[in-house]
Parts: structure tokens; sequence; C-alpha cells
């Protein structure tokens, strides 16, 4: 009977203490800091990385001879960015940074895609059945496209003994949509080198 109770006290005594050790491991501290800053934890593509490429490809893509000799202010649609990365890519953000780019730069205009073009165009049938006759916006009044941005995103890992270097390469394509020709054939890479390894003093 003693041998029992002691041994109760003992696994409670040892839950005790490790429900104490995990919370003190697991705790985490948590601080704000400014979008832009580079912070990188892994090696892994990031927000950062995102950013730099997308404003260095638009600025190198907007200072090339198609955009003068096209009569007027050329339309943009960005189209598919396939990511053949070994790493999961937030696309959809490196494409909203294309655009903002683009945007921003004020040479060209952008268009939706395929899929917000369907938003807007349910919202104005919808204004068809319920919005007043002064406020209501006409069909058939898109501008369409003069060029499709295409591209891709490709990665070589070379790792030995702790040590890493991951190489992006990104491939941006302007394409004449009536043409099929390419306007402007735009690359960046990025380089890092992560290391792992436990150095002693």
């Amino acid at each position: 009977m003693k041998n029992n109770i002691c041994n109760m006290l003992l696994c409670c005594v040892l839950v005790s203490a490790l429900t104490e050790l995990t919370g003190c491991g697991g705790s985490k501290v948590v601080s704000r800091v400014d979008p832009t800053e580079q912070i990188d934890l892994s090696g892994n593509w990031n927000d950062s990385d995102s950013r730099k490429v997308s404003e260095e490809l638009i600025a190198d893509c907007l200072k090339h001879p198609w955009l003068e000799r096209f009569s007027g202010t050329p339309t943009v649609i960005a189209g598919s960015i396939r990511n053949k990365s070994m790493e999961h890519i937030a696309v959809g953000t490196f494409v909203k940074d294309i655009e903002r780019a683009m945007v921003n730069s004020g040479s060209v205009q952008v268009v939706a895609s395929a899929e917000e073009r369907g938003e807007v165009r349910a919202e104005r049938e919808d204004q068809r059945i319920n919005a007043t006759p002064e406020t209501l916006k006409e069909m058939g009044r898109e501008v369409g496209a003069d060029f499709m941005l295409i591209g891709e995103i490709n990665q070589i890992n070379d790792r030995e003994k702790g040590e890493e270097v991951k190489f992006y390469q990104v491939d941006l394509t302007l394409v004449n949509i009536e043409t099929n020709v390419k306007a402007w054939l735009g690359q960046t890479k990025i380089k890092k080198f992560v290391s792992t390894r436990k150095y002693k003093p």
C-alpha cells in the first residue's frame, strides 16, 4: 500500500516537473517589425525575395525598347507564374508584387486577371437588376490587354556537411497577345548560403 502511494506521489512530481519544463521551453516572444525589413530564418524564398525580384524585373522591363515602340500606354495582364522550385512559394503574393510595381511605374496599365474579371462581371450583371440607371455600368466596355506577362521560378540546391547553397532563378516573358511575339525577356537570380554546422570556439 505504501509503495503504491509512493509511486503515485513520484508520478505526480514527475508530471508537474515535465509540465513546468515544457511550459518554459514552449513560451514565445512576439515583436512587431517593419514589413520591409529583410529577415532570413530558414534561407527559403521569402517576402523580401518576392519584393526585390518583382521590383528589379519590372524596372528592367520598362526600360527596354518595346515600351517606346508601342503607341500609347500599353495594357498588361499578369498570366501564370509557375513555381518549379522545391519549396512552397506564395506565387499569388509574387504576382501582386509584380502588378503593383507595374501600376506604380505609371508607364503601363494593368487589367484584372481572369478570376478577378469573373467577380467584376458578376457585379455588373447584378447592377443591371439593382442599380439606378445613372449609376449602371455598361457591359462590353472592358479594356483588352496588349501584352501578357508569364514566367517561372526555378531552384537549384547544393548541400554538403551542414552547409547549403540555395539558388533561385526567376524568368519572366512579356508576350504580345495579338502576334505571340516575345517583346521582353527578363531574368534575375538569388543565391543564399545557409550553414547549420556547429563551430567550436
